[in-house]
């Protein structure tokens, strides 16, 4: 089998709250005004596909919230992202290649993340036979095209892959192809999914 597992909220934790938090802090800005502002929007969407630099983003992200920060202090709080590990599924991941079947890591991430999560959790990689990356595909979930080049460069099909994500909206688009969807609610899921 192959088991697929998205990053964020499923193998570490993140809170885009903290990420608020910091440039709250650094910008004056209230975060209740920031929290208002922030959305996943097009800029978004283009730094996770690769389409955009990391400072053309940070650019744009201060244009939409309103403030004036420095390329260093919005990479400090992009980075606050990332809370812990989560062990209980790393052991999961680990176990399953152990019984010999496939792991991989598929996740929306960016350069900017690049600089950080490799760093400061090397059990992610170390877990998976494979790490793809959204921003080195050119490509990003929910997009069907993720989900089919993954299969092809695993030479697996839909009906023996199981993908686990936090957001709904993915999972649904992996079912469609096939791909059978686990929506990751939290640290429990994962474990409960396999005892």
């Amino acid at each position: 089998m192959l088991y697929i597992f998205d990053m964020g909220n499923v193998i570490i934790d993140i809170d885009f709250k903290r990420v608020l938090g910091v440039w709250s802090n650094l910008s004056g800005t209230p975060l209740a005004v920031l929290t208002e502002r922030f959305s996943m929007g097009e800029a978004f969407k283009q730094h996770e596909r690769g389409e955009i630099s990391d400072e053309e983003f940070a650019q744009r992200t201060c244009d939409e919230l309103g403030i004036a920060l420095s390329f260093e202090q919005f990479s400090a709080g992009w980075q606050s992202v990332f809370v812990a590990l989560r062990p209980d599924t790393i052991a999961v991941m680990q176990s399953l290649r152990e019984q010999g079947h496939r792991v991989v890591v598929l996740s929306n991430t960016n350069n900017l993340h690049l600089d950080h999560w490799p760093t400061h959790y090397p059990e992610v990689a170390q877990s998976a036979d494979t790490v793809y990356l959204s921003q080195e595909m050119g490509v990003r979930k929910p997009e069907a095209d993720i989900f089919h080049r993954v299969l092809e460069k695993e030479g697996f099909t839909a009906d023996q892959a199981v993908f686990f994500d936090d957001i709904a909206e993915n999972i649904a688009a992996a079912e469609v192809l096939g791909i059978k969807g686990v929506v990751v609610k939290d640290h429990k899921t994962i474990p409960e999914f396999f005892s």
